[in-house]
């Protein structure tokens, strides 16, 4: 019996402090998410009572996680406000998109404020000679701001392709192919830094779950964020029933469309991105036989003028971006399938022609049973896919990072019963 006693004490401890944290977790997300608030507001906006808000920012403040200030009401007269908000100072976080054909960099302190930022031309497509530029650009970026390693919380890697679901490892990127990268690995001498690594397309759809979480209904349940230009990517969010969402990034673009057909950059034939790629735009505006090697990078201007072709009438061209809309359409009327109707937002540099795009799509969608059924699904179009991956990464680098402040605090989780 004593054993047993001490086993459930332990047990009830620990799901105490679970609690805690995730009550911790939740006045910090608020507080980004909203703002800096008041001790009420934080109260009204987490559904935590008075005491454990109270108990929570005492020992978030001890820990100079969070920090208050004093708001002067209105005409200067009464007491001031006292606000709480993320301490600027509490570290940084460091976000990294890898292009086609550059990578950023982004310096962000704890508060939300971008520091710094540049990009580099994209190198070799070897690992080795690519993590060695990676790690140069890194050290480059906080010594300008003057920032030591430990100072950063949180690196949060992107790239178009395969991303392992567990551990942050590129399995297949149209940069480096089949040549996997382990960015922990590669990044281990960043000892207490976490390392992230998500699909691009994967941190456009949770950019665009804070859009509709940010709404004064109770906004979509599920949606579809398809990434259009050098290469095809899809992120998929659907929201539980506890207002969660569930985001994941299928590989899409290398789904079959046609059996044995055109040649894709991964080596396989018949891809969605063999047909809607700008590679595949090219190839078909060109008349270029479909197993040719495709090109590693298009540029956009060249793509621009095809575009341009298109809309004086252009045949050629015309079939391209219908090619290039029928494929994404059966792709997308798979997805339905699957998964339901949902609205779908369309993002990337390829997003701009959807005008052209469009009669191909909607082709490709109406040869799908629930299409014709349901009907077609609301799309969109969000061109300026850039902000939304470092919305994405901020959400997700932030998040983690949270998790991890409270976790290594034992005050704080000691908090807010």
């Amino acid at each position: 019996m004593i054993v047993g006693n001490a086993v459930g004490g332990q047990a009830g401890k620990a799901s105490t402090e679970l609690v805690r944290q995730a009550n911790s977790s939740l006045v910090l997300s608020q507080l980004r998410k909203l703002g800096r608030l008041a001790h009420t507001e934080i109260s009204a906006a987490t559904g935590l009572s008075s005491a454990t808000v109270s108990a929570i920012t005492a020992d978030l403040e001890a820990h100079g996680v969070i920090e208050r200030v004093e708001q002067q009401a209105a005409g200067g007269r009464g007491r001031p406000r006292v606000l709480f908000g993320q301490r600027r100072g509490c570290g940084h976080v460091i976000a990294v998109i890898i292009s086609s054909d550059v990578i950023e960099y982004s310096l962000v302190d704890y508060g939300g404020t971008l520091i710094d930022r540049f990009s580099e031309p994209r190198g070799r497509a070897d690992p080795a000679p690519f993590v060695a530029e990676l790690k140069a650009a890194l050290d480059r970026l906080i010594r300008r701001s003057s920032i030591a390693r430990d100072g950063v919380l949180c690196i949060s890697i992107s790239s178009k392709g395969l991303v392992d679901a567990m551990r942050p490892i590129l399995v297949w990127s149209p940069i480096l192919g089949s040549q996997p990268i382990d960015f922990a690995e590669a990044l281990g001498d960043w000892e207490g830094t976490r390392v992230l690594l998500s699909n691009e397309t994967l941190l456009v759809a949770g950019a665009l779950c804070e859009l509709e979480d940010r709404k004064d209904d109770d906004g979509r349940t599920s949606l579809a964020a398809l990434s259009l230009g050098h290469s095809v990517g899809l992120g998929v969010a659907q929201r539980s029933d506890g207002g969660r969402w569930a985001i994941s990034a299928p590989n899409f673009g290398h789904m079959l469309h046609v059996p044995n057909g055109a040649l894709c950059r991964c080596g396989a034939l018949g891809c969605v991105e063999a047909y809607a790629g700008f590679y595949a735009i090219l190839r078909n505006a060109f008349d270029v036989p479909l197993n040719t090697i495709p090109a590693k990078f298009v540029p956009f201007g060249e793509i621009e003028k095809i575009a341009g072709q298109a809309r004086q009438g252009g045949h050629r061209a015309q079939h391209a971006f219908r090619q290039a809309g029928i494929a994404i359409g059966n792709g997308l009327s798979r997805l339905l399938s699957l998964h339901g109707h949902m609205p779908m937002v369309l993002t990337g540099p390829g997003a701009q022609h959807f005008d052209l795009l469009r009669a191909g799509v909607e082709e490709g969608l109406r040869q799908s049973q629930v299409i014709r059924l349901l009907g077609m699904p609301d799309i969109s179009v969000m061109p300026d896919e850039r902000s939304l991956v470092f919305t994405g990464h901020l959400s997700l680098a932030f998040s983690v990072a949270d998790r991890d402040i409270i976790q290594s605090r034992p005050a704080i989780q000691a908090a807010g019963e």
